[in-house]
């Protein structure tokens, strides 16, 4: 898993638990906890999905076997 994505992802893990302490709390800033945990997710999937198109068109360069067409 690309770096970038492992960041992504413990972000998402760490706003996730500030919007849960937050509402626990009572407050509603637990809304933009779960705004950013909402982006850090997608970027962590954008990163994941950007490395495994690298890899494919990399493959797909070399002409290896089980490269998709």
């Amino acid at each position: 898993m690309p770096r970038l994505a492992v960041y992504a992802l413990l972000v998402c893990a760490l706003t996730v638990a500030a919007a849960v302490v937050s509402f626990a709390r009572g407050s509603w800033l637990g809304v933009v906890w779960v705004l950013l945990a909402g982006i850090s997710s997608n970027m962590t999937w954008y990163y994941i999905r950007r490395a495994k198109a690298e890899r494919d068109a990399e493959r797909e360069a070399a002409g290896a076997p089980g490269a998709t067409s």
